[in-house]
């Protein structure tokens, strides 16, 4: 039985045994989620979400574009591949690299 994390996302049909799955595993999420684009997925256990946003610069009075990536836990139940759009939320560090984990996947 998937539980409840706090944020408004439906839980897995699949389940897992996943120790660090926030749904099936013991794994508390807390502070920041973040949308993104998965565009890495060669680790094992870890996806890269690319995220875009726009940064204001006072001088010029116009916005540029940057982008940041950021080590997410992969859960076997959710299982995101390269392309998904995916929404990530913060957890304790689970490596050097990885504060965050995939807590759900827009595939389209």
């Amino acid at each position: 039985m998937a539980k409840n994390i706090g944020l408004g996302v439906l839980p897995p049909e699949q389940a897992c045994s996943d120790a660090n799955c926030p749904f099936h595993g013991s794994l508390p999420v807390r502070g920041q989620v973040i949308t993104g684009k998965v565009v890495s997925d060669r680790m094992m256990g870890t996806v890269v979400v690319e995220r875009n946003y726009l940064h204001f610069v006072r001088k010029y009075n116009r916005y540029e574009k940057r982008s940041s990536r950021i080590h997410a836990h992969n859960p076997p139940c959710l299982q995101a591949k390269v392309g998904d759009d995916v929404k990530i939320a913060e957890c304790r560090p689970l490596s050097k690299t990885t504060t965050f984990v995939v807590v759900e996947v827009q595939r389209l």
